[in-house]
């Protein structure tokens, strides 16, 4: 089974000062014994944000740790995502959710792992059972 992991379990990885490190550690492990990772471009781009992070650094830890980026993101999936942000967007308007704003990449992840029919490990589930409720998700 193909697992996509989402951007914030491998920076839980990458600080070994978050209190979610072990927690990441453990849950990609146990993705990995399960099948293959994946991540979809968008991820690959949020984790050059991370500090100190280049691309020969993310090529090297990628290919070491065996997780694949998947550069293609298919028109379905860009639509996918586009509608579950309005959708997202219109909540927050309606209800003026507190809190911090989600980002387009947030949904072209769910967007990808859905269509694709993918599990999706993360640490927001909330985020990602409201925006795509039939993507199966597993908790880290």
């Amino acid at each position: 089974m193909t697992t996509v992991v989402d951007t914030n379990i491998i920076t839980a990885l990458w600080d070994s000062d978050d209190a979610l490190n072990a927690t990441a550690r453990s849950s990609l492990d146990a993705a990995l014994a399960r099948g293959s990772l994946i991540v979809p471009a968008p991820v690959y781009s949020e984790l050059m944000a991370f500090a100190g992070r280049t691309e020969s650094f993310l090529d090297t830890f990628l290919e070491e740790t065996g997780i694949a980026v998947e550069w293609r993101v298919e028109e379905r999936v860009w639509r996918a995502a586009g509608q579950a942000f309005q959708n997202y967007a219109g909540r927050r308007r309606r209800q003026r959710e507190p809190g911090p704003r989600r980002i387009l990449a947030d949904f072209l992840i769910g967007a990808y792992a859905a269509r694709h029919n993918f599990p999706l490990l993360t640490f927001d589930e909330g985020v990602y059972r409201a925006a795509f409720p039939a993507l199966r998700i597993v908790r880290a």
